[in-house]
This record gives C-alpha cells, sequence and structure tokens, in this order.
C-alpha cells in the first residue's frame, strides 16, 4: 500500500497523550520496595487500548510523544508490531520517554512514574488530518493531568466533537499522579463537555467525586458533567449501562479462573468501543467486552493478534443474551 493510501484509510480509534513504558516487577508483591526485576512493556492505558482495537480488526492510532532514544524506538515497535498505525507518534529528541515502575500484585498495584516526554505534547501537534481520519477519539485524565498535554487533549475532543466523533474519556483519575485535587475537578469538569462516552470503575467514582455514594449516584454525577453513555464497572458485582440519564441494563460477570489481570480493563474498553463501531446498542457492546475480558483474564500475557470478531459474535448468540440485548436496545 502507498503512504498516500494509508494516510486516506479511516481509522475506527485515536488515542491520544498516553504513551509510557511500564517496566512491570517480575516478583508477585503489593509494594515496590520488595521488587527488584522488572521486564519493560508498552504501557499507558489508551496506548494499550489502540493495541486491542486492531487486534480486534480495528484501525487505530496514537497521537503521543517519547523520546527518540531506546524506550521511544521501543514503544514505536511494539506499536508497529501489532498493527497500530504511528504516522502521529512525536518522537523528540530534547525529551525522554516516559517510564513507570509497576509491582505485579493481583490487587492495586504500586507505582512510580518518572514522566517527560508524554506531557510535553502541544496542541498544534495533535494532527487535524489524524481528527479527521478517526471515528472514535479517546484519551484518559492521565493525558490531562500535566500542561501542554492537557490542552492538547481538550483541544482534539473539541474539535473531534465539532466534527462529530465520538469522544471517549477514561476518569482514571489518581491523587499520586495529579495531587491538586480542586484543578483536577475543574479541568474533569471542562473536558467532559465535549465526551460523549466513558467508563468509570467504582474505584473511579471514589477518587473524582469522594467515597459514600451509591453506583446510581455516581452515574448520574457523570451524566450531569456531560456524558450521555456511562458504562459504570463494578468489578464481580458487574456494570451498569446508562444512556441519557437512565440506568438501562445490568450487565453481571462470569466466574472465571483468574490467570492475568493485566490490561483487562484496556480490553474491556477496546472490546466496548468496537462493538460500538459495528452499530451494537450498548447493552450488547458490554456484552462483547465482557467476552473479550474473559479471554484477557484466562490468558497469561498478552491476547493473541487477529481475534475473529465473527466468533465472539457467535458465541453471543448462542448465549442468547445477544438477542436479550438487542430487545432492550
Amino acid at each position: 500500500m502507498e503512504a498516500s493510501d494509508a494516510l486516506e484509510r479511516p481509522l475506527d480509534v485515536l488515542t491520544i497523550g498516553e504513551m509510557v513504558v511500564d517496566f512491570i516487577s517480575v516478583e508477585k508483591t503489593d509494594t515496590l520496595s520488595n521488587a527488584s526485576t522488572f521486564r519493560r512493556y508498552l504501557g499507558g492505558s489508551p496506548a494499550n487500548i489502540a493495541v486491542y482495537v486492531s487486534k480486534l480488526g480495528g484501525a487505530s492510532a496514537v497521537v503521543a510523544k517519547t523520546g527518540i532514544g531506546a524506550f521511544g524506538k521501543f514503544l514505536k515497535s511494539e506499536l508497529q508490531r501489532h498493527g497500530v498505525t504511528t504516522d502521529y507518534l512525536l518522537m523528540d529528541h530534547r525529551t525522554h520517554t516516559t517510564v513507570i515502575f509497576v509491582s505485579s500484585t493481583a490487587a492495586t498495584p504500586d507505582f512510580e512514574e518518572f514522566r517527560s516526554g508524554d506531557y510535553l505534547l502541544r496542541p498544534e501537534e495533535v494532527s487535524e488530518e489524524a481528527l479527521s481520519r478517526t471515528k472514535v477519539v479517546h484519551a484518559s485524565t492521565f493525558a490531562l493531568s500535566r500542561e501542554p498535554c492537557r490542552s492538547s487533549v481538550i483541544r482534539a475532543f473539541r474539535k473531534a466533537s465539532e466534527m462529530g466523533k465520538i469522544v471517549s474519556l477514561d476518569p482514571n483519575y489518581s491523587r499520586r499522579v495529579w495531587p491538586d485535587y480542586k484543578e483536577a475537578q475543574d479541568v474533569i469538569r471542562e473536558a467532559y463537555r465535549y465526551v460523549n462516552v466513558t467508563k468509570p470503575s467504582a474505584d473511579d467514582a471514589r477518587r473524582v467525586f469522594g467515597p459514600d455514594y451509591e453506583p446510581e449516584e455516581y452515574i448520574e454525577m457523570f451524566h450531569d458533567l456531560g456524558a450521555e453513555t456511562v458504562v459504570f464497572t463494578m468489578g464481580g458485582k458487574g456494570n451498569l449501562i446508562s444512556e441519557d440519564g437512565k440506568i438501562t441494563a445490568h450487565v453481571p460477570t462470569r466466574p472465571v479462573d483468574v490467570v492475568d489481570a493485566t490490561g483487562a480493563g484496556d480490553a474491556f474498553w477496546a472490546g466496548f468501543l468496537t462493538a460500538t463501531l459495528d452499530g451494537n446498542p450498548a447493552e450488547r457492546s458490554v456484552l462483547f467486552a465482557r467476552e473479550i475480558v474473559e479471554r484477557k483474564l484466562t490468558t497469561k500475557g498478552p491476547l493473541p493478534s487477529d481475534i475473529d470478531r465473527k466468533e465472539i459474535y457467535a458465541r453471543l448468540e448462542e448465549s442468547g443474551e445477544a438477542g436479550e440485548a438487542g430487545r432492550r436496545g
């Protein structure tokens, strides 16, 4: 394929602003102080979502900034290996690639970040051509936590909204990454003016709004910020789906033997966005995403490439849940 043809090909999902090298401990531990050996991985939730979308047969791209050294080259090669478009990846000799050290644990991992290139993405470096090519623009609150990347994401969200694109935000707020809570609330509120779809976990909601609210109250808060569709994930308690201010469905989780939970949330979100772009209603998209998550939880390491979407839809039909979801949708 000629380069010009590749640039004209539509994208399904464009992720912005957060791509890092994760160094995950080989030792299973809840604290980094007990870890001494690490393996490197492509990191950053949006970048991982782009990879999973590609594995599901979609077209994805990343807009992010890295250094030009070994770690930046590693990230670029990982994206290319998984079929993610790197036309809009910026490798800058004036900075270094952001790295994060993470403990390997079944609980919430301990981490320590060394940020550099990721937050230096400038608004003018987010290509309008990239925004015009894609159907979904996705980012996280990690990318909103520092300037100039914050302004880059909000400008991209605004332009994508004006173009009629789906705007997706992961509200993965962490006070450790973004200590100024009041500033975070103000920026998150501004970003949500352009957001169509969001997937908060119960933990995300508590960190954004504070504890002691019921799931229905958290969902209402996200709608009040501007999100049209809210998929509220509650771990073993399943997922609540709310559209235009009204909870429309509860999708339970199913028991599985968990082998590896790393990246399960990103797999879910990629599955949901992919199924949504396939024209499915929200509940069926969540059922599709559940299939992807279950494969991830029961697979050691990353999911294989070229996952057969038709096979997954066939499983939904066999389960009988797809028909019920269609009627509700």
